[in-house]
């Protein structure tokens, strides 16, 4: 018999499948055997009945562990007593392998443990939940931007030195020189913008920050687009574009798994519905002080303030046009104060921080080179990058889009460890 999904259970109402998983729960009363069953498609239900079965089978029934392999062929019935949920009434059972006593019960277990055991917690139907959250993620943004005319182009892991400062990025011996992993494809994006018009890529990023929040790891990844003859509000009419279709894809998509992580829908639909909040980087540390706290003008926000900014709003917060001195050589001073650049950074409704940083990329080869110069920069190594702005040099934009944020805020969960198959951070590199 041809092997069926879970999945698909509801289109194969009383037919017989064939399906192949993991039982990831049981219970037994002698007569009648209750296996919970995954197989990466969804989870279900398969009964198995004693009297119903040869004495061959049930023998094997009873011989199951947690998380033993399985080939289970049945009926595929309605749940008795829940509402558009099917489950499996066994007719044979073969074993394929019995598990071993399973090191993750039911008592919590800490993070530490559960970390450690990132290979086997990964089966939970919670992380289930969110790394399938974090596929339509990654879907739903490639959609928005494959359909509005952008080509996906990939940008080097090796690169010879940064786009913002080399104390953050992890080095590494390239042959007879020294490189750097990646921290932001941006400067090839440049480039790639000049030939093609709109790009993005979407790749792994490396910051070797010594940073223990629950926002942060070190190794992430990100969507990035990189847009020629593109002008700063009109990057974030794009931006707000992007992230309103991603939470209606999600919502399209993703209404199992984010039921199994009790998120309210009600906030994402908000992000549909509601025109964003623009804050002035000047208005905004004005309103964070109203608000009690102690930030200055001139400060970077905090998560703290992040928090405190965006808690009471259903939508994502803009603060935007930030002083020069905090940000790095390549943004575009504001026509209007040369003291500010053209930039923003997207914080996430409910307190959830930035999800998105961009910026107008300085076009003119002359202002660019005089802030590289400022920076103390390696010029040689960025001679090709003033290159794009000697050779047809037009007004740009590009920003970030973080994967793992994205996903958090999309599930509504803690921490961005969970938002990643396995996680990277200042104190872990296993498994």
């Amino acid at each position: 018999m041809q092997q069926s999904y879970i999945k698909d259970f509801r289109d194969n109402q009383d037919q017989t499948v064939l399906i192949k998983g993991w039982v990831y729960n049981l219970r037994s009363s002698g007569a009648i055997a209750f296996l919970q069953v995954r197989d990466g498609s969804g989870f279900a239900q398969a009964v198995a009945v004693k009297d119903q079965l040869s004495s061959e089978i049930w023998v094997q029934v009873e011989k199951l562990t947690l998380e033993s392999s399985v080939e289970i062929q049945g009926k595929v019935t309605k749940h008795p007593k829940q509402d558009d949920v099917f489950e499996l009434q066994v007719t044979d059972l073969k074993i394929v392998q019995i598990a071993e006593e399973y090191p993750i019960g039911k008592k919590e277990h800490g993070p530490d443990f559960l970390l450690n055991n990132r290979h086997l917690w990964l089966r939970a139907q919670s992380q289930w939940a969110v790394l399938r959250i974090r596929h339509l993620v990654k879907m739903g943004l490639q959609e928005f931007f494959n359909n509005n005319g952008y080509k996906e182009l990939d940008t080097p892991t090796f690169t010879p030195t940064s786009c913002e400062g080399t104390s953050d990025l992890f080095e590494v011996e390239y042959f007879d020189r020294k490189a750097y992993l990646t921290q932001n494809g941006q400067l090839y994006l440049e480039a790639l913008a000049m030939s093609f018009g709109k790009v993005y890529d979407l790749c792994p990023n490396f910051r070797a920050e010594k940073s223990k929040t629950r926002k942060h790891l070190t190794e992430f990844w990100s969507l990035n687009p990189e847009i020629a003859f593109c002008e700063h509000e009109d990057s974030l009419k794009i931006q707000e574009a992007a992230v309103k279709y991603l939470a209606k894809y999600v919502l399209e998509h993703g209404q199992e798994e984010l039921k199994m992580l009790e998120r309210d829908t009600t906030e994402l639909q908000a992000i549909v519905d509601q025109p964003f909040i623009h804050y002035e980087y000047g208005a905004a540390i004005e309103e964070l002080q109203k608000r009690g706290s102690d930030i200055k003008y001139g400060d970077d926000l905090g998560a703290d303030d992040e928090e405190l900014l965006t808690n009471d709003s259903a939508v994502p917060v803009i603060v935007k046009n930030w002083p020069k001195e905090i940000k790095p050589f390549y943004m575009k001073r504001h026509p209007a104060n040369p003291d500010l650049v053209l930039n923003a950074d997207m914080l996430a409704a409910r307190g959830f921080g930035e999800i998105i940083g961009g910026s107008q990329r300085e076009d003119d080869y002359q202002v660019l080179k005089q802030r590289m110069e400022e920076a103390k920069l390696p010029m040689a190594d960025f001679e090709w990058y003033l290159d794009l702005r000697k050779y047809g040099s037009v007004p740009h934009c590009g920003f970030g889009m973080g994967i793992e944020r994205l996903t958090r805020w999309m599930c509504g969960i803690h921490h961005v460890r969970e938002t990643i198959p396995f996680p990277r951070m200042i104190n872990r590199i296993t498994p």
